[in-house]
């Protein structure tokens, strides 16, 4: 019995020290660790915008603005409505029109 329960404490200190142990994000950033934001994902979000603007300029004036609004100037459709003096289903409607013609100019690499 003597064997048994050394053997099976043995397995148990074994354990204990092979875990990986985890701390949460909050321990680390109080000792001073700040996490490095990832630049190359922010370089490809501008290139991606920059080629969009590119696309949304090859559009009929009629959908570049309303593209404009709604993805640059960040507009909601009652804003877009108000602005334009149109409803908000129309601006519904030539924002969805708009994304259809940009999808067809967009050609994945």
């Amino acid at each position: 019995m003597k064997a048994f329960l050394y053997h099976i404490l043995n397995g148990l200190i074994i354990d204990e020290y092979r875990k990986t142990k985890t701390t949460s994000l909050d321990s680390i950033m109080e000792k001073g660790f700040e996490p490095a934001e990832s630049k190359t994902e922010n370089l490809f979000n501008f290139l991606d915008g920059k080629a969009a603007m590119l696309l949304i300029a090859m559009l009929p004036a009629k959908y570049q603005k309303v593209m404009r609004m709604k993805y640059v100037q960040d507009l909601t459709l009652k804003e877009m409505s108000i602005l334009t003096g149109q409803s908000r289903n129309t601006m519904a409607v030539q924002t969805h029109r708009g994304l259809e013609k940009l999808k067809l100019l967009y050609i994945p690499n």
